[in-house]
Order: structure tokens, then sequence, then C-alpha cells
């Protein structure tokens, strides 16, 4: 792995900007705005963790919190997603369910053991003593991580807050940021706009274009917080409960959606309730998937246009969409050797290597076989909708290819339910610019419905399907 931005020679860690952590005993550079994983990546660390129960070997993939591959041990709390811990100077982290390490787990010979799958009721035995060691291996085996320290520096939330807006947004990626702004702006002083977003900064997809980045998502927080839009980063939304009430109307209204940050927890309602869910980064089926040097492409294009890391000299990328053809450009720019498949007409089968990628098997459409050779295979296909909190609430979805379970709604974003409405990738596969654009078309429809705002707005012809 190689990152001509993020300096790793002695002679070169000079600068406010650059501290360390630790790392299992080691001191490990790292830069204002990197995670704990995009710090050990560039540090050149390949493997973060080791799966439950066969203990294959892991490393990023979505880099979004929402894949479980790189889960650690930081300042004691173990089954912490490292890509969403912000490195701090003196911060702690060490890799968990290895035994003696993470990179030479002897564990790992159960993958071997049983090729086809292992119940683990079958290391159980009859004799009572036998039985009791068995079991400690088991538990082992499929562990994850231990209790937290004594001295953890474990923070629960202590106080839960009540509060009800004019409209709340879920989700701050191209789309809730453009549509809490519309809405505010449109709104003005009468209502009040409330956005959330599990991460601890707000960007979304804007964050994975490594010609977008973090200027379009600094510029897009900046408009919100210019409208009056209230940013609550760091805020996950978690489910949405509904409340009987005598006097209830069937309008999806009468509820509240629960969100969690490290210090409190929220119980927000609404008059009206936008979300902008974004997608998650899907995996293709091919065999050991798993492996680590597997990396969809959002995540490689964080890693590029957020932290200045680049991964890999010789990426295979698979995707034949804008954003596909955007990080190709990006990645040779950066200086890589790219191989670029669609994924259809060439399809990938079969990963190649041991701790990291070291190359790919590839099937063509007349179904022959041949061995590419790559440090990075790089998964830039279609995401899937993340469609979860909007079923909680009611709505309805359906299935579309590609884009998975997608928010039905007409042409100004609202469902069935007369107060919940969609936006951007929620409701279907777009780019980001195009998400913006909807984004904001969505938050006048609601500022229409609350009675502000122009009576159609410039893009209200636009179908986004």
């Amino acid at each position: 792995m190689s990152n001509p931005d993020h300096p790793q020679s002695s002679a070169e860690r000079s600068g406010s900007s650059y501290f360390h952590i630790e790392f299992e005993g080691r001191s490990v550079l790292a830069r204002q705005g990197d995670t704990v994983a995009s710090a050990l990546i560039a540090a050149g660390v390949q493997v973060l963790s080791r799966s439950l129960k066969f203990h294959r070997p892991r490393s990023v993939f979505c880099l979004s919190g929402s894949c479980g591959s790189c889960l650690m041990r930081i300042d004691g709390l173990p089954n912490t997603r490292s890509c969403q811990v912000k490195a701090e100077p003196g911060l702690r982290c060490e890799r968990q369910n290895a035994w003696p390490s993470a990179d030479y787990d002897l564990l790992s010979a159960a993958d071997a053991m049983f090729p086809r799958g292992m119940d683990h009721h079958t290391m159980f035995t009859s004799p009572r003593p036998l039985n009791r060691l068995m079991q400690k291996v088991v538990h082992q085996m499929g562990g994850l991580g231990r209790l937290p320290d004594e001295d953890a520096d474990a923070v629960a939330p202590s106080s839960v807050i009540c509060k009800h807006v004019a409209v709340l947004v879920i989700g701050g990626g191209p789309a809730g940021l453009s549509a809490a702004t519309a809405a505010a702006q449109a709104l003005g002083k009468s209502g009040e706009v409330l956005l959330v977003d599990a991460q601890g900064f707000v960007g979304g997809s804007y964050l994975c274009h490594p010609e977008l980045g973090r200027d379009r998502a600094r510029s897009a927080a900046q408009q919100a917080e210019e409208a009056g839009v209230e940013l609550h980063t760091g805020t996950a939304a978690f489910g949405f409960y509904r409340e009987e009430r005598h006097d209830a109307q069937p309008s999806g209204q009468l509820g509240f959606v629960a969100a969690a940050s490290d210090h409190a927890l929220y119980k927000l309602s609404a008059d009206r309730y936008i979300y902008a869910t974004g997608a998650n980064a899907q995996n293709l089926l091919f065999i050991d998937n798993d492996r680590p040097g597997v990396m969809s492409g959002r995540a490689v294009g964080r890693l590029l246009a957020c932290h200045g890391i680049r991964v890999g000299e010789k990426p295979l990328v698979v995707g034949s969409d804008p954003f596909a053809e955007v990080l190709v450009q990006a990645l040779r720019r950066s200086g890589q050797t790219v191989i670029h498949i669609d994924g259809v007409r060439d399809r990938l089968t079969r990963a190649l290597g041991g701790s990291w990628v070291e190359g790919a098997e590839v099937c063509d459409e007349r179904g022959v076989h041949r061995t590419v050779s790559c440090d990075l295979i790089v998964i830039a296909t279609a995401p899937a909708a993340a469609s979860e909190l909007l079923v909680q609430h009611g709505a309805s979805v359906e299935l579309r290819q590609p884009g998975g379970f997608i928010g039905v709604a007409d042409s100004d974003g609202r469902t069935q339910l007369p107060s919940v409405f969609v936006c951007g990738e929620v409701s279907g596969a777009m780019t980001a610019q195009d998400a913006a654009a909807h984004g904001a078309h969505v938050g006048l429809a609601v500022a229409r419905d609350r009675g502000k705002g122009p009576a159609r707005d410039a893009v209200s012809a636009r179908a986004f399907k």
C-alpha cells in the first residue's frame, strides 16, 4: 500500500497535523482527519480482524460502518468499528478474536479442517471433563473480543432528549443535505429543520467521490447551517416506534424516531419526515470474496479523496456505472495501473491470495476463465438502498435492480404515508449530483406541503426513478 500524501518515515513525521496512535505495542503515524482504519491501512496493516468461527482474515470493505469487517478493540472497548473511530493522539487499538495474533492465527485451522462448514455441536463430546475443555475451545473460536478492562473509558448515554421539529431529515449525504437546506430556506422561521447522521461528519457519497470529495461535502454542510438547519452528526437513528392513541389517524405522524449518540438518546418526532438514508455498498458473489484487499469502490474512493491514501499499484475494478468510470480515471491519475471489467461480460469468479489479494480469476461470456494479476479488487457496482428505517416507519418498498429495496414514492418523494418523504439513493440508484438535485426537489415539496415555498421548483418536471 502506498500513500504519497501520508508520510511514514521518521524524517517526514513533522508538523502539527501528524501524531501517533498505539497499535499492539508499536507506534503508528496518523493524520488529522484519519480514522483508526485509514491510519492503519496507510501504515500497511493488512489484517484488521479475524472472522467469527472460522477465523478468516478480514480488512475494511465498506469504510462506512455497515459491514463489520474492521472490528477492533479500541481504548479497551471491544467490537468497535475502526472505520468510524476518529484517530486521536495516544489512542490504543488492537486486534481481537485471534491466537496468538491476528497475523498468524492458529485458530484459522478451522477454515481448513471444515471446508464445508462447521456445526459447533459436533465438537461437543460425552465425557464431562473433555466436554468442558471443548466448550472453551468453541467459545474461543466463536468469540468476538473480550469484555472491557476495568479502566476502559466507556461512556454510556446519560440522558434522553425529546424533541419535536417541523421537518426531520435522516441522513446527511448529498440528498439529505440538499433536502434540509431547501426545506429550511423555504420555511424560514416558521419551522425547524433537524438533520441527523450516524457518522461523525456529513457528506455521505460526496466523500467517496474522487472529484467532489470533502470540499463539496463541506460546502453543502455550510449551506445547510446558513439556512438554519440543525446538524447532529454522530447520531444514529436506529428505529421508528409508533405511539398508540385513541385519536390516532393512519397518517404515519404518530410515533418517534429513536436515535443515539455517545452521550444521549434522542426521541425525535416531526410534522414531516424525510428519509435520505442513502445506500450501502454490496459485495459480489465469488469465491473468497471476504479476502483482505477486496474493497468497495466507495471505500477506495473515500481513502483517495478524503485521506490521500492510494491502496495497491494494480487494482482490478469491477463495475460499469458512472461512479465506476470516475473511480477508474481517478486511480489512473494517481499513478495506478488499472484493470477494468464490467462484471457482466467478464465476471469475477475467485479472489486469489492469502492475507491480501494477489490476483483474481475472471470468466468471460464464452465461459473461458483467465487469471488476472492484481493487488486490489474494487467492487464498484451499484449499492443497495438503506431502506430499513423507512420500512419500520411503515412506508412501502419495492425490489428494483439495481438498487435493492427502494422506497415507493410519487414524483415529489411522498410515500403512501402523507408525512413521510424519501429522496436520493433510498428512492433509487443515482449519482451524487442527481441525489443532491432530488433532495432539493423533495425539500421544496415538503415546504409546499407545509404551506410555504414556491408553487413548483425548477426541477419538478424531472422524473427521479
